[in-house]
């Protein structure tokens, strides 16, 4: 299949109605970040949090009631997603691209009424933002996007209508495809948040 789970753990213990009503948050942390230089989701932020925690940290924040983490075979970024109430997936085609991980991540919660890409690497984005998007995408729209000054940032939902295109995903350009061809269902969250924009590519990003 490409991928398998590991066994971290699931939130049942947070969730009010079951699984196939839920809205999963796919926090995607499989990339390989060769222009950081080792493994940047484990870096420490200012505030002496990991970049994942962080990241992990704002969706639940959030209200996220199921937090999937898609990464490669790494136990010490398990250790920490465990830590935070993730449940990881592992991606063993992580090489092919962001879309490769996305498939995944859907394919493993395929129960779910929606999905919020999240990327590990973003950090700063706030917790009023994420909160927008999945209202937006609870609500009923097909996909939402943030937008700040008519640019659109992270994190993207998509609704259980996207299913089987989401789990058919390859390559690295991640969903982008879908936005172009069903441009027109896009639903627009303006928002007053550089973190929608902001994410960790190299040491320096850590102190931005």
């Amino acid at each position: 299949m490409g991928w398998y789970w590991q066994p971290l753990a699931w939130l049942h213990i947070r969730c009010s109605h079951p699984p196939h009503s839920l809205i999963t948050c796919i926090l995607l942390a499989a990339g390989s970040a060769t222009r950081f230089g080792s493994q940047k989701l484990l870096a420490r932020l200012p505030d002496g949090r990991r970049v994942v925690e962080a990241s992990a940290a704002t969706l639940f924040a959030a209200g996220a009631k199921h937090v999937v983490a898609v990464t490669r075979n790494d136990p010490e970024l398990h250790r920490v997603l465990q830590a935070c109430g993730c449940q990881a997936v592992v991606n063993d085609r992580a090489d092919e691209g962001m879309g490769a991980s996305i498939a995944a991540g859907v394919v493993a919660t395929f129960t779910s009424s929606g999905w919020l890409i999240a990327l590990g690497d973003m950090p700063s984005i706030r917790v009023a933002t994420i909160k927008a998007v999945m209202t937006a995408l609870g609500n009923g729209s097909r996909i939402v996007a943030p937008t700040m000054n008519g640019k659109r940032g992270h994190p993207v939902g998509f609704s259980a209508f996207y299913r089987e295109w989401l789990q058919a995903l390859t390559g690295d350009t991640g969903a982008r495809e879908i936005l172009k061809a069903d441009e027109v269902l896009v639903e627009e969250v303006s928002v007053d948040d550089v973190g929608i924009f902001a994410d960790i590519d190299t040491p320096a990003d850590l102190k931005a």
